[in-house]
This record gives structure tokens, sequence and C-alpha cells, in this order.
């Protein structure tokens, strides 16, 4: 999450940030951060339809991050369960947003996953 964060709020590209690193992530982290690169229009279209009222650049950084990665793994990883998914990405949100970005990220993983994994 502190990458794709730091790729955002600095506007350059991920693979500029992992370039930039001192240590390399951990491979799982780089092809999480690779994923979510590669497919960032279905990604962000997919949040943007779940998100009901809200447009993808008003979302607060942290929990359009979370929402990225959280939607990412739902498509390309069947191995991991929705639950997991979700429980990590609303406990993310808790944690590092609002006090409402637990409940916001909870209803539009939900939906994004009713669609791709049905």
């Amino acid at each position: 999450m502190a990458l794709l964060y730091e790729a955002e709020m600095k506007q350059i590209s991920l693979p500029d940030v992992l370039a930039g690193l001192s240590v390399s992530p951990d491979p799982f982290t780089v092809a999480l951060l690779q994923g979510v690169d590669a497919d960032g229009q279905r990604v962000d279209a997919l949040v943007s339809a779940a998100a009901v009222g809200w447009e993808l650049d008003r979302m607060p950084v942290v929990d359009r991050t979370i929402l990225r990665l959280a939607t990412w793994e739902l498509l390309a990883r069947p191995d991991v369960p929705v639950a997991v998914v979700i429980d990590e990405a609303v406990e993310l949100a808790k944690q590092y947003s609002t006090e409402f970005s637990g409940g916001f990220v909870n209803g539009v993983l939900s939906t994004i996953a009713r669609e791709v994994r049905a």
C-alpha cells in the first residue's frame, strides 16, 4: 500500500518507485504492484462503477490505494478467498484512513467481488 501511495502522491510511475528503492521488496509485493499497474484501467473502472456517488479522484488517496490493491487481488488471485481480501482491506482502511473508510471499502469491495467472483 505504501508504495502505491508514494507513486500517487509523487505523481510518478510504479516502476519508477520500485527502481528508486534501496532494497527490493519481496516478490509478492512486486507482483502485486506490477499487477495493479498493468491492470490499472480495469481496476479503476471496477472501483468507479462500484463506488456509487464517488468519483475516483475525489476519494481519499489511502482509500483509493487500498481499493486498487484489493480489486486487483480479487481479479487475479482466485486462490485468496474473497473474505480474506475484503477483511484485510477493511482493516487497512480502519487503521490508516478515516473513521468511515472501513465501511466504504467493505461496501465497494463487496460489490466488486459479486461481479468478478460470481
